[in-house]
C-alpha cells in the first residue's frame, strides 16, 4: 500500500454546508446510507434507520456528558479578559486546561469568574501550551460550572447555542467530555425504544471527548500525525453483550466514531471485548482490520481529518470520497449538527 498523505482525504466543502444551528426535531436529519461492499448510495431521513437495522444486532452508544467546560474570567490583579477551557481532570480541582491569551496566564496568575464563587490559580505549563489550574469554590464544583460554564462548540460552529441540552445526547450520563459524540444527536428517547422493541441491544460505553478530536493533521504524511490520548470504560455487561452478539451472528453496529474508538480499544487480538477503563491513542486509517465493529453512524465529517479516514478504513477512501462529493451536491449539513451517515 503507498504511503498515505493528507491531502488524500481533502474534498471540497462550501461554508454554507456547515451546519450552525440543531434542528428543531432531532430524528427529522437527513440519513446518507453507504454499502460498503458495492458503493451504492440512498438518501432517507433519520428515522428511517430502523430499516437497516436487524434483531440480534447491537447498537453500541457513548454515553458520556459534555461539560460546560469554556469559562469566561478576568486576571485579578489587571481585570483583563481571559478564557479557560477544561481539558482534563488531573486531581479533585487540578484541571489541565487550555488558556487564552496563554501570555496572561503564567504561573502564579489568579483568575476570578463570576462575582467571585469560583476562582483559579495558574500552577503549571505542561505539554502543548495547556497550563494547569487549581479551582477554589464556595459549595460545588459542578454547581458552578454549570452557572458559569458555555458548551464548548467546536470552532467552526458560529452561532450561539440557545439550549444546552441540544450539545448533549438523551442518553448522556457520565460527565467528563469537550466535546459531544455528536452521531449520538440524531436519537431520541421514543426512537431507542422503538429499536429495543425490535429486538435490537443497546450496549454503552463511556469515552470523554478531548479537544483534540477537533486538532487538525498537520503532518503531510498521515503517520507521522500524534494522536490525542481519551479516557475510555467498558462494563463487564457491555463487554458481554458485544460478546454474545459477535457469537451469535448478529452485527455490532457503532453510534459514531468514539464509539468505534472504544470497542476497537478495548478489544483483544481475536475480537473479544474486555470489560475495564484505560487511555486510547488509537488511530484509525485505510489499511486498518477491525476487530468489533461491523457497520458504523457518523456524522460528515473535516476534510482531512482524522475522522474521514477512520471512515475510509471501513468503507473504502475513493467510496467514502464519492459518497461524500454527493453528500455535497444534495446540500446535506455537515459536522456536529449536521446530517448522519449509515456504513453498511
Amino acid at each position: 500500500m503507498t504511503e498515505l498523505r493528507k491531502s488524500d482525504f481533502y474534498f471540497d466543502l462550501p461554508q454554507e454546508l456547515i451546519a450552525q444551528d440543531p434542528l428543531e426535531d432531532r430524528t427529522s436529519s437527513r440519513l446518507l446510507v453507504l454499502r460498503r461492499k458495492t458503493g451504492e448510495v440512498e438518501h432517507r431521513t433519520f428515522k428511517e434507520i430502523t430499516k437497516y437495522l436487524r434483531p440480534g444486532d447491537c447498537l453500541v452508544l457513548n454515553n458520556t456528558k459534555v461539560i460546560p467546560a469554556r469559562l469566561m474570567g478576568v486576571k485579578e490583579d489587571t481585570g483583563a479578559a481571559i478564557e479557560v477551557l477544561l481539558l482534563k481532570r488531573r486531581e479533585n480541582d487540578i484541571w489541565e486546561t487550555l488558556v487564552k491569551p496563554g501570555k496572561k496566564a503564567r504561573p502564579g496568575a489568579r483568575i476570578v469568574f463570576g462575582d467571585g464563587c469560583l476562582k483559579a490559580e495558574v500552577l503549571d505549563m505542561v505539554e502543548e501550551g495547556n497550563r494547569l489550574i487549581r479551582f477554589s469554590y464556595d459549595g460545588i464544583f459542578e454547581e458552578a460550572l454549570d452557572r458559569l460554564g458555555e458548551m464548548p462548540l467546536p470552532p467552526y460552529i458560529t452561532h450561539k447555542l440557545q439550549d444546552k441540552n441540544r450539545y448533549q445526547t438523551v442518553y448522556a450520563k457520565y460527565d467528563g467530555s469537550a466535546a459531544a459524540p455528536t452521531a449520538g444527536l440524531h436519537f431520541t428517547k421514543d426512537l431507542l425504544a422503538e429499536i429495543e422493541k425490535m429486538g435490537v441491544k443497546i450496549a454503552y460505553v463511556t469515552l470523554h471527548v478531548g479537544l483534540g478530536t477537533f486538532r487538525p493533521v498537520k503532518a503531510d504524511h498521515i503517520l507521522e500525525h500524534h494522536m490525542h490520548s481519551e479516557r475510555y470504560q467498558v462494563t463487564q455487561e457491555t463487554a458481554d453483550t458485544i460478546n454474545q452478539t459477535k457469537e451469535q451472528g448478529g452485527r455490532v453496529i457503532c453510534v459514531g466514531t468514539t464509539s468505534c474508538r472504544t470497542v476497537e480499544s478495548a478489544a483483544s487480538a481475536d475480537g473479544i471485548v474486555q470489560a475495564g477503563c484505560g487511555d486510547t491513542e488509537i488511530f484509525i486509517y485505510p489499511g486498518y482490520q477491525f476487530k468489533v465493529l461491523d457497520c458504523l453512524i457518523t456524522n460528515f465529517h473535516l476534510p482531512e481529518s482524522t475522522l474521514i479516514m477512520l471512515v475510509s478504513a471501513l468503507a473504502g477512501r475513493e467510496q467514502v470520497l464519492a459518497a461524500y462529493q454527493q453528500a455535497v451536491e444534495e446540500r446535506y449539513r455537515f459536522f456536529s449538527f449536521g446530517d448522519a451517515m449509515l456504513i453498511i
